[in-house]
């Protein structure tokens, strides 16, 4: 295992992460956050360098310091070689195995592989996998002209993360307010707001550049908002030079058809993310 944490291999990882696109993209949106400042307090291992095989972006030791926040003790994965991948899975210290937490990843076999070690471990392990989605470079379409009325754009502010947290299907608890909180603070968010200022539509960018939950409030939908909040966030995430990239699950039917209309590509590979629990909080 090495850890990287010398500015200019970041720097030169980033480059090097392009060219695996588009299985690299999450750890590339890590690297990417790292690179400009590190707002998520994460850091990268591999298992060699230059040459590396493996790259797995983490929070800070330091910074996972809530053993049930799934949210925030979450891990990103590129691997070019699987057995490079569970080899460096397998040493000490790259991964907490005593705490609740995700990996996400864009390969087939990380599954697999991942629950593999999970299981020797005593975790337990659930997958979740997405359509990975991306969008267009400028120009894109305009969004403001299906919009029906005129909507005032915004971003969010941290003080309305609760709101984020109750309407979100992975919500509901104080670990997801924290980390919703923690995302607004650190990352771009676009939003509409009504005309007292609240907010009723919305969508954010998390720790792997990845734009998140989208959402409107339901006595606002069909009006456009959702067009105009993900066409809005593209575009500020590609004025940044960030790729503007999501997931979507397969059986959210509106989704999908906004972003066919959207002209948005929906990638060969497909995004998954993984849930592991250590069977003692289980139980």
């Amino acid at each position: 295992m090495i850890l990287l944490n010398c500015s200019t291999k970041l720097q030169m990882l980033e480059q090097m992460l392009k060219s695996n696109f588009p299985e690299s993209l999450k750890v590339y949106g890590a690297v990417m956050n790292m690179n400009r400042g590190n707002p998520f307090q994460k850091e990268v291992v591999v298992d060699s360098w230059p040459d590396f095989k493996t790259v797995i972006t983490r929070r800070k030791k330091e910074a996972m310091t809530d053993d049930l926040d799934i949210y925030t003790n979450a891990y990103a994965v590129f691997y070019k070689d699987s057995r490079a991948y569970r080899k460096l899975l397998e040493e000490p210290d790259v991964i907490n195995w005593e705490q609740v937490f995700q990996i996400q990843g864009l390969q087939d076999e990380l599954y697999a592989i991942s629950k593999a070690v999970a299981n020797s471990k005593q975790l337990d392990v659930n997958v979740t996998s997405f359509r990975a989605v991306e969008f267009p470079p400028f120009p894109m379409p305009d969004a403001k002209s299906r919009v029906m009325s005129s909507p005032q754009l915004s971003y969010l502010s941290v003080a309305e993360a609760d709101l984020l947290n109750r309407t979100w299907s992975r919500g509901g608890n104080e670990q997801c307010h924290r980390y919703l909180a923690n995302l607004i603070y650190c990352f771009p968010s676009v939003c509409v707001r009504d005309e007292n200022g609240k907010p009723v539509s919305w969508g954010l960018t998390d720790q792997f550049a990845t734009m998140i939950h989208g959402y409107t409030l339901p006595e606002h939908r069909r009006k456009g908002y959702s067009r105009l909040v993900a066409v809005t966030l593209a575009r500020k995430l590609q004025s940044r030079g960030f790729p503007s990239q999501g997931n979507v699950l397969d059986d959210n039917i509106a989704s999908i058809t906004l972003l066919k209309n959207l002209n948005a590509s929906f990638l060969p590979c497909r995004f998954h993310r993984l849930i592991l629990t250590p069977r003692n909080f289980s139980a």
